[in-house]
């Protein structure tokens, strides 16, 4: 567990500086990290088992959020995205709520949805009352498929049945409402429908098609809020900008595309990291504001001393058991060094990122414009581009930033005036 995630100077430190540093602060022995500072490390046996067609391996930057406290726990948050200004915007956040505690999330547990598709059903509406009357002899079948899930005290809880009107016909939803612990649950629930299929079937007198969990897991969401120190963000006026370009979100589809875009790059980035499921956590989120008109996952308003009121709730479907969690050597060190034991937490923390990256992006767009430090750190990148190495990198991206001239060409033109003088 970290005492504190607050490093001061972290950003100023070398790559390796930060790696010594992380094993200190994290107690974990510097080699177990190494995986982190050198990707060739990973065994590429691993990676060949984990996707068809192997030939390599993309790597992507990995940073350390710092600042985070939650439920009055610290974490150093382990991000992995190629984006700049993300893992310090979401730090940054993070320190100005602080001052009130940090952020405090709750959460709806880690239920899953099945869904098992029945068409062709003679009388669907009768056919519903059937399968509810049947419930336990439902749930006792699906818990069968999963002894040690519903030992740690998951499994089967619930039977829903909806009767939906498609282009086809009505079709007969039979969805099955599973707690699955620790686990994400895809292939929990998926075994599940699939031995439950032949009962459906043969209740409704109609044929099963799908069998296949939701994404849309809106029994598994994760509620978070913070308050934002008003003089930390630059005043009451900030404050008021960044409620009036939240307000912006929740009326326009155009503009709340990209601002909940912004809040997922903040949880994509630990998503990623811990080797969980991003795409699934996307279609979740975006599925989630788009029920009854596609709006904002985060809310804002203002406490009475003029500080700044935020939260986000949103579905979160994460695990720390199965998959690339448990296979592949960053995401177990990523798990690791944020220090969560159960998927709840780790859900958690996951959120806290997103309202902590929304806040960040919405304080730049209303005050001083999201390109003046999206552009400083992306100048380093156009300066590495351009051939520039070690501190040569640093000493063009100030030139290009001072000039507002951030292009490829021109630094080249100031690299190589650099190296002349």
């Amino acid at each position: 567990m970290v005492e504190d995630s607050r490093i001061s100077g972290f950003y100023k430190l070398s790559r390796e500086e930060r790696v010594k540093k992380l094993a200190e602060v994290t107690g974990i022995p510097i080699e177990e990290l190494g995986v982190l500072s050198d990707p060739g490390k990973v065994d590429m046996e691993i990676l060949d088992n984990m996707v068809e067609n192997v030939v390599g391996a993309m790597t992507l930057p990995l940073g350390i959020a710092t600042n985070f406290r939650i439920n009055s726990k610290d974490y150093l948050i382990p991000m992995a995205l190629e984006e700049p200004s993300v893992v310090a915007a979401a730090s940054n956040a993070a320190r100005m709520a602080r001052t009130f505690g940090g952020f405090s999330a709750t959460d709806t547990g880690p239920v899953m949805i099945a869904q098992i598709q029945a068409i062709n059903v003679p009388a669907p509406f009768e056919a519903k009352l059937r399968i509810l009357e049947a419930k336990e002899e439902i749930i006792e079948l699906a818990n069968k498929q999963d002894p040690i899930l519903v030992k740690f005290g998951g499994g089967a809880k619930d039977v829903r049945v909806r009767v939906i009107d498609t282009s086809e016909g009505p079709m007969v939803i039979t969805e099955l409402i599973v707690d699955t612990r620790d686990a994400m649950g895809a292939n929990a629930v998926n075994t599940m429908c699939e031995a439950l299929a032949p009962m459906i079937e043969k209740i409704s007198k109609g044929k099963v098609l799908l069998r296949i969990l939701s994404n849309l897991a809106d029994k598994r969401l994760v509620r978070v809020r913070a308050t934002f120190d008003k003089d930390l963000l630059g005043g009451e006026e900030v404050v008021d900008a960044i409620i009036s370009a939240w307000a912006f979100a929740e009326a326009d589809p155009y503009r709340c595309s990209t601002h909940n875009k912004g809040i997922m790059n903040g949880i994509d980035a630990v998503v990623i990291a811990t080797g969980n499921d991003f795409r699934a956590i996307e279609a979740g989120a975006h599925s989630y504001a788009a029920v009854g008109g596609y709006s904002s996952l985060t809310k804002y308003e203002k406490d009475t001393d003029g500080h700044l009121l935020g939260s986000i709730e949103i579905p979160m479907a994460v695990g720390l058991i199965g998959g690339a969690t448990k296979v592949h050597p960053v995401a177990r060190t990523s798990v690791r060094i944020l220090g969560v034991e159960t998927a709840v937490e780790l859900g958690h923390v996951i959120a806290s990122v997103g309202l902590a990256q929304n806040l960040a992006a919405l304080r730049a767009l209303g005050s001083e414009g999201i390109q003046k430090g999206h552009m400083a750190l992306h100048a380093r990148n156009v300066a590495a581009t351009a051939g520039a190495k070690g501190d040569f990198i640093e000493r063009v991206a100030e030139i290009l930033v001072r000039e507002k001239n951030v292009k490829v060409e021109r630094a080249k033109e100031v690299l190589e005036d650099l190296k002349k003088n």
